[in-house]
C-alpha cells in the first residue's frame, strides 16, 4: 500500500510501506493486554521490611529457658517483638516477578496501533531532515505547521542528530527511533510521526 510522504514545505507525494504495519488487523485484547504487562513493569517495588536474619543484633537468648516462669523465646530479632524482623512483609524489587512480553506479542501490538493511527488520520510521515534544523524556535514552527504539538516522533539516526537538540526542550513531543519506542508511547501521544527512513528501519524488523 502507499503512505503520503510530506516534506517540510508541504509538498506531497507517496512511499510504498507494508500492509501488514500499516493496513494490520485491530487487536483491541492484545493491545489491552501488551499495555498491562509493561504498566506492570514499569512500577517500581521498593517496599521491603527486614526479616529475622537481616535484623541487627545479638543472637543470644534474652533469658534462660527454664526456671523463670516466663515463656520460652530466642533472640530480640524474633517477629513478635518490636524492633525485631517482619515475618510476612514485602520484600522489595527484587522478589517481583517480571510480566514476560515476547516478540510477537509486541510487533503486533504495535502494528494494530500504527494502524489505526492511520485510519484516525494521526499518522504522518516526512521526508528525512537533510538540513540541520539548530533554533527551537524553528523546529516549534513546524511543529505547529503541521499540527504535530503532541506527538510521538520516531527518526531514523541521520534524522535525529540533525534536529533531536531544537526539539528536546518542546513540550508534549518525544524524539525517539526505532529500538526505543513501545505501544505504551503510541498510546500516550495523540499523533505518531515517522520519517521514511524509519518507516524502512521499521519494516525490517517485520520481514
Amino acid at each position: 500500500m502507499k503512505l503520503e510522504k510530506l516534506n517540510l514545505d508541504g509538498k506531497k507525494s507517496s512511499i510504498e510501506v507494508l500492509d501488514k504495519i500499516f493496513s494490520a488487523k485491530i487487536n483491541k485484547r492484545l493491545v489491552n493486554s501488551v499495555l498491562y504487562k509493561t504498566n506492570a513493569n514499569y512500577k517500581g517495588r521498593h517496599a521491603k521490611t527486614k526479616q529475622q536474619n537481616e535484623v541487627s543484633g545479638p543472637t543470644s537468648k534474652i533469658y534462660a529457658q527454664k526456671g523463670t516462669g516466663g515463656a520460652r523465646h530466642a533472640s530480640r530479632k524474633a517477629p513478635i517483638f518490636v524492633g525485631g524482623g517482619i515475618a510476612h512483609g514485602p520484600k522489595g524489587e527484587l522478589s517481583y516477578k517480571k510480566r514476560k512480553l515476547n516478540k510477537s506479542e509486541k510487533k503486533l501490538s504495535v502494528a494494530s496501533l500504527i494502524t489505526e493511527k492511520k485510519e484516525n488520520k494521526e499518522l504522518l510521515v516526512f521526508s528525512d531532515f537533510d538540513n540541520e534544523i539548530k533554533k527551537t524556535k524553528e523546529m516549534y514552527s513546524i511543529i505547529k505547521k503541521f499540527e504535530i504539538t503532541n506527538s510521538l516522533i520516531i527518526l531514523d539516526k541521520n534524522s535525529k542528530e540533525k534536529i533531536e537538540k531544537s526539539i528536546r526542550n518542546i513540550p508534549n513531543v518525544k524524539v525517539t527511533d526505532i529500538n526505543h519506542f513501545s505501544a505504551f508511547d503510541i498510546i500516550k501521544f495523540r499523533k505518531v510521526v515517522f520519517t521514511e527512513s524509519s518507516v524502512k528501519e521499521l519494516e525490517k524488523r517485520y520481514k
